[in-house]
């Protein structure tokens, strides 16, 4: 019966890293949007700011430029993201299953340990009523 409580433990632990992989994969992805949209503002402030819009003009400012780019990759890190999230998602639902799985067959172990404890008295009595008819 130990075992089955070490496992069930070890299985909701796993489930747990993977809950909380979940969730510092969004957190960062909120953040990176975030980052994202400040860049935004910060690139059309610094348009506004030079009057030049179009990145290809040879007076366009050079930190609009340097923040296109920091955005950029930001938002192609959150695409990186996205995909391992849904990927965290899938790990995260079959150890959920696999906590489930356990924790039934616990429950299933328990039961048959209270009938078996229920049955063992009973059978105690009959073997003695035995004994006394022969």
């Amino acid at each position: 019966m130990k075992s089955r409580d070490t496992l069930l433990r070890l299985k909701r632990f796993q489930a747990d890293e993977k809950r909380r992989r979940v969730t510092q994969l969004e957190l960062m992805i909120a953040e990176f949007n975030r980052m994202a949209g400040d860049l935004d503002r910060e690139i059309a402030t610094e348009e506004q700011r030079a009057r030049i819009s179009d990145p290809t003009h040879f007076a366009y400012p050079t930190y609009a430029r340097a923040a296109r780019s920091r955005r950029d990759n930001l938002l192609s890190s959150i695409d990186e993201l996205r995909g391992q999230l849904e990927e965290a998602k899938a790990r995260l639902d079959e150890a959920l299953a696999e906590v489930s799985k356990a924790e039934t067959l616990e429950g299933r172990e328990k039961t048959s340990d209270r009938l078996a404890d229920v049955l063992r008295p009973a059978d105690m009595g009959l073997m003695g009523m035995r004994a006394a008819r022969a």
